[in-house]
């Protein structure tokens, strides 16, 4: 098999991403003061969910890190509390896929730890995790969570192996992994799974990229390529392909797309510059638009990926003055799907102590919602519990609209009580726009009736997050910082609150449209 190379000629195709540009937010929309680590990890360093945005800090005495909420942008406050439960740095941080209120962190002193953060977030030093995992022998450089079973967790570290954890478990340490996987002879640079989790995908020092079953462990390929030297691995979705970024023999910085059935030999490969920087890929499989950030560049390049050849077709790129050391991505439930919004970076820039949202934007005309750009994509909802995957069950994400009113938002106790039995999937996914407007009622009314009557049990319930208060119970602000605080929590609550308000007016305009037609189907039957 020939490799083949890309054309940059231009190349006349029909695209509705052809004009997709960047568009990075006002100063005011940024998060400023905050002191981004100086770790030399080619790690992103940033985790983002649609209410809170983690990013590792540099700090003395052990490792540390922010978690601030998504709507809290500007001057960060210097003494902010933080998550500070590691002796060693923070090497890589990731949320939850199906709790936004749960975050997992790995660090040098060869743990990893999974924290629950409270509601209104962080008000006070976070030292005490949720889950402690200790199985490494050294230093934890890499986490991942499993895509469609909740509650399965993979790390990997510099003693070469990948391990899995199952945190449905009643110890609060964990020090026995469900499996350990010891295909590596070198350090594993990435990890990354295709839609259903079934296949995981690595790269490794010792330059070979490998793929395999991630449950079992079993090695099915592994590719050796002389000529590439891969460091970022992605399975791209359903493709049936995966996507490397790398240098090549002479240190130019180089990409190159593999058959995941045959490793041997790239199907295509090309050199892009002589930067020194890692890139770092990131792959939307809704649109099929690939994005390469670059480490200390400013610029990121975005092609559009087909199954056919030439696979990969190059739209245009992004291009900024401000150098980024990583880039967080807010999951596509996050965006702002009124202005057309398909992918959004959270920025890293170190010399400025800035974190920049970039959003990248389809431009339309109309300001109404753009199905063909937003297809049902992967939701909050798990397909799977541990037990299930582990016993041997594939499942496909569960998917949902981004149709503005058509989902219903979970609450936080929905979130950590198990969300696979909090809502029936029916009410959520049915055809868009079908939000239940008795399940709402029910919702308020229960919630009502716990504020009310069940206030003792809703503290028990929140009793084991290490540090969160109860706004009823707790003392007057005393410090202009606990002021702020307390006033950031009740714009949070306000926003909620109209959300839920705006999806009552979706359903009872639905609900009229219903009885009109309803009318008029039998005025005409009548006739």
């Amino acid at each position: 098999m020939t490799v083949s190379k890309m054309t940059w000629r231009p190349q006349y195709r029909s695209s509705k991403f052809r004009h997709v540009f960047g568009k990075a937010a006002t100063k005011e929309s940024c998060y400023d003061g905050v002191p981004i680590t100086r770790s030399v990890q080619d790690n992103n360093f940033c985790a983002v969910n649609p209410r809170f945005l983690a990013v590792i800090t540099e700090c003395a005495g052990g490792g540390a890190f922010l978690v601030l909420s998504v709507h809290h942008t500007g001057k960060v406050d210097p003494h902010h509390p933080r998550v500070s439960g590691h002796r060693g740095n923070v090497l890589d941080i990731k949320w939850n896929p199906f709790n936004d209120y749960c975050i997992a962190s790995c660090s040098e002193d060869t743990t990893v730890k999974v924290w629950e953060i409270p509601p209104h977030g962080v008000l006070k030093n976070l030292t005490v995790p949720w889950k402690d995992l200790q199985g490494h022998s050294r230093r934890v450089g890499l986490i991942e969570w499993h895509p469609t079973a909740n509650n399965i967790l993979f790390s990997t570290a510099y003693d070469y192996q990948v391990m899995i954890w199952n945190l449905d478990c009643p110890e609060q340490v964990i020090k026995n992994p469900v499996r350990t996987i010891t295909h590596h002879t070198d350090v594993v640079l990435s990890m990354s799974f295709n839609t259903d989790g079934n296949l995981l995908a690595t790269t490794c020092k010792d330059r070979k990229v490998r793929l395999m079953e991630p449950r079992s462990g079993n090695l099915l390929r592994e590719a050796n390529c002389k000529t590439h030297k891969a460091s970022k691995v992605l399975v791209l979705g359903n493709l049936k392909m995966l996507f490397t970024t790398g240098t090549s023999r002479w240190n130019d910085r180089q990409i190159a797309l593999w058959d995941q059935d045959d490793l041997s030999v790239p199907l295509l490969q090309d050199n892009l510059d002589g930067s020194s920087g890692v890139l770092f890929p990131f792959y939307d499989p809704d649109t099929h638009m690939l994005y390469l950030a670059g480490k200390g560049d400013g610029n990121i390049r975005y092609y559009e990926i087909s199954s056919e050849k030439p696979y990969i077709h190059y739209l245009t790129e992004y291009r900024s003055n401000l150098p980024q050391k990583g880039m967080g991505v807010m999951p596509k439930r996050g965006l702002d799907v009124s202005s057309c919004e398909v992918f959004r970076f959270y920025k890293l820039v170190t010399i400025k102590s800035l974190i920049e949202p970039l959003a990248m934007i389809v431009p339309r005309r109309s300001e109404s919602y753009q199905e063909d750009i937003y297809p049902m994509t992967a939701g909050n909802r798990p397909a799977l519990t541990a037990e299930e995957w582990l016993s041997g069950i594939d499942k496909g994400p569960v998917l949902m609209s981004l149709k503005p009113g058509s989902q219903v938002e979970l609450s936080y106790s929905e979130m950590t009580k198990g969300m696979g039995n909090s809502l029936d999937s029916r009410r959520s996914h049915s055809r868009p726009g079908a939000l239940q407007l008795t399940y709402i009622q029910d919702q308020l009314g229960t919630k009502d009736g716990r504020e009310d009557s069940g206030r003792t049990e809703d503290d028990r319930t929140r009793t084991p997050v290490s540090n969160g208060e109860d706004l009823a119970l707790c003392s007057p602000p005393r410090t202009e910082n606990e002021l702020r605080l307390k006033f950031h929590k009740q714009q949070e609550e306000i926003r909620r609150l109209r959300e839920l308000l705006n999806q009552r007016d979706v359903r009872v305009k639905q609900l009229e449209l219903e009885i009109k037609n309803i009318k008029n189907t039998q005025s005409q039957s009548s006739l």
